[in-house]
């Protein structure tokens, strides 16, 4: 009988954790929605300004230029690690830490080894993992519930602080690692560098298609644009890199929540096969008592 008990429990607590589960999954599923909505309809419009600040930089003539285009040597580096504040997702936020930390020990062994790297965390379980297993590292927190509220307004203020940082020579680089949105079972971690604006190369052949000379015209001129196009462009890429984050934080966690739900079931098949198991041999054992017993009654 110990041991129908024990199982019983197990039953009663897979049935608890999968309501749990369920519900988890329905919040974000609810959330999610609205998030794609926001990517969706934002990654068309910002990765087209992207592309053209990124052509208009590589031929510029003159004087005409901007200081976030620039390339300097790379003495200091900021890391900008952009993750959720909550687990239950999957490996989402565990795969765009191992991305930041490949380019932290890979791409800045040097700088890292010498303390010349900085990290700046958005969401919780970007700190939480890096605070464990790297020293010889400066941390910026003060930016990490920035997803408490994803209004451009809000994100601007985060992302103009960078560009004053760069600008100022604080940092010569500043990369961005963020989960890229595609769907709701798929998210890619991804690191990208934010500043300096990189610029289209042409292939060794020359033949790249995206290595095309740029023909604008600028009203009033061509200065005075980019002094005001390129921080708006720059802006417009930061607020995308938090708002795939966002997208595909509860795209993956709807996705873990679905196949836990799904997990549950098949642990409660299991287990309610092998109560009927034991129930069934404890009524077997008494059954055989009681005979036994009647038996020894009659003799």
């Amino acid at each position: 009988m110990a041991n129908l008990k024990e199982v019983r429990e197990r039953i009663k607590s897979v049935i608890s954790t999968q309501q749990i589960t369920k519900a988890m999954k329905m919040v974000s599923a609810a959330k999610f929605r609205k998030a794609q909505q926001a990517i969706v309809q934002l990654r068309p419009y910002a990765n087209k300004l992207s592309e053209m600040l990124a052509n208009i930089l590589s031929n510029l003539e003159g004087d005409a230029g901007t200081d976030y285009g620039k390339e300097r040597e790379v003495n200091k580096v900021l890391i900008v690690v952009v993750t959720s504040n909550r687990g239950l997702c999957g490996a989402f936020n565990t795969n765009i830490n191992k991305a930041a930390l490949h380019t932290l020990e890979a791409k800045y062994a040097d700088l890292y080894e010498s303390g010349k790297v900085e990290m700046m965390f958005i969401g919780k379980k970007g700190y939480d993992f890096f605070r464990k297993r790297v020293s010889n590292v400066k941390f910026h927190t003060e930016h990490i519930d920035l997803f408490s509220d994803l209004s451009f307004d809000n994100v601007a203020k985060v992302s103009q602080q960078l560009m004053d940082a760069f600008t100022t020579g604080e940092y010569d680089k500043i990369e961005v690692g963020y989960g890229m949105f595609k769907n709701a079972a798929m998210q890619f971690p991804t690191m990208e560098t934010f500043l300096p604006v990189p610029k289209v190369e042409a292939d060794q052949d020359g033949s790249s298609e995206k290595a095309i000379k740029a023909d604008y015209i600028f009203e009033p001129d061509k200065q005075s644009l980019l002094e005001y196009l390129v921080p708006s462009i720059l802006k417009m890429q930061f607020h995308k890199y938090l708002l795939d984050t966002h997208a595909s934080e509860h795209g993956a966690r709807m996705t873990a929540m679905d196949k836990a739900t799904e997990n549950a079931d098949e642990l409660l098949k299991d287990l309610r096969i092998k109560y009927n198991k034991a129930r069934q041999e404890a009524i077997t054992r008494e059954l055989s008592e009681i005979v036994g017993g009647a038996a020894a009654l009659e003799g």
